[in-house]
């Protein structure tokens, strides 16, 4: 049972690198993401977090959260993909 908690700890130190930079690069392409959803709903004179996606909303806002929904789960290939 030790040799396996050994093996299983010098993989963790091993991988850490990935996890850490991976996590990095979600991050930073969540905001990004965040950025660009903010400065779109600023285009249509709207403000990002006041407006619900309800049947009155403005279809500015709809495209929006829509652009925002695709760029945040692109942004899953940056947090998964192992990077050096």
């Amino acid at each position: 049972m030790r040799k396996v908690a050994e093996i299983f700890f010098f993989l963790i130190i091993l991988m850490a690198s990935y996890i850490q930079t991976g996590s990095a690069d979600y991050g930073i392409c969540q905001a990004g993401c965040a950025a660009l959803v903010v400065a779109c709903y600023g285009a249509a004179g709207l403000v990002f977090g006041t407006v619900t996606a309800g049947v009155g909303a403005p279809a500015a806002a709809l495209t929006c959260n829509v652009a925002f929904g695709t760029c945040s789960a692109a942004c899953i290939a940056a947090g998964f993909a192992p990077t050096p």
